[in-house]
């Protein structure tokens, strides 16, 4: 599989398999296993989804080497200093069932957990410097955020020794965050696209749809298309082995500059949450 290289000279497979949504246990198990044994080399998981404990078992017996997988985690809203952040890692790492993480963000800027306590600010700066930590250790080999706008990014960027290597947000056609994305770039921060089927909606949407046939893809292959002609790192999430195996299968595919403008513009796409309005 291609790969993107983060500023820190890593490599991370340009495609990811999201597991959100994906209930700890079998169901869990057998996707990512199906995932593994398809081609991907690269596994999103969070503290917040439950299934770190299937997605390691996968991982384990899949008879891969583990410097094979790049695997990446997330600290949960509820984690607002660094001793708890800290802690919460190297117990993802134990539900995981392995020594070091790949990749760990704070995956959300401004939760309800820390507001009446603290600035979001201090939270974020006190989360970050447990990353930092574990990246100077060598538990984790890059650090990230997920869901931070520009002036969550500058506010981090104050306080951080190490700039994050990674910005996780939702990018998918109608939700192209242009002015983030250019931010982003400008600072050499990798962009992940989470949820880029705009959460299922894109298959509701007709003028996809025409697109895609156009273009002779299904409506996956085109948003992941367009996800990659952007330079971003599209996290497809599925549990069907048939859809698994369809969304790697586009690496080679290209779409044309007018249909990327078109998907640009797309309405009626679920878009990004204000990550400094939602209630968790």
């Amino acid at each position: 599989m291609e790969v993107y290289t983060l500023a820190n000279g890593l490599t991370i497979p340009k495609i990811g398999f999201g597991t959100w949504q994906i209930p700890e246990g079998e169901l869990a198990f057998q996707s990512v296993s199906y995932a593994l044994g398809a081609g991907y080399r690269h596994i999103d998981t969070a503290q917040i989804y439950g299934n770190e404990a299937s997605v390691g078992r996968a991982i384990a017996q899949s008879g891969l080497e583990r410097k094979d997988i790049f695997l990446t985690t997330k600290i949960w809203n509820d984690k607002i200093g660094f001793e708890d952040s800290r802690a919460s890692v190297i117990e993802s790492m134990e539900k995981l069932g392995v020594d070091y993480l790949d990749l760990v963000l704070i995956h959300w800027p401004n939760p309800v957990a820390s507001r009446d306590r603290l600035p979001w600010q201090e939270r974020n700066a006190a989360v970050y410097r447990a990353l930092e930590s574990l990246y100077r250790e060598g538990k984790v080999k890059a650090i990230g955020v997920s869901n931070f706008m520009i002036h969550h990014l500058e506010a981090l960027m104050e306080t951080a020794e190490i700039r994050p290597h990674v910005n996780q947000i939702m990018l998918a056609p109608g939700t192209p965050q242009k002015n983030l994305v250019t931010y982003c770039q400008s600072k050499d921060i990798l962009l992940e696209a989470y949820s880029p089927f705009g959460t299922g909606t894109l298959f509701e949407n007709e003028e996809a749809g025409r697109l895609a046939r156009e273009a002779g893809l299904t409506l996956a292959q085109l948003a992941l298309a367009w996800s990659l002609d952007k330079g971003f790192l599209p996290l497809p999430k599925s549990t069907s082995p048939e859809n698994i195996q369809a969304n790697l299968a586009i690496e080679s595919l290209s779409i044309s500059s007018q249909a990327v403008e078109v998907l640009d513009q797309l309405q009626g796409v679920k878009g990004q949450m204000d990550p400094d309005q939602v209630d968790f």
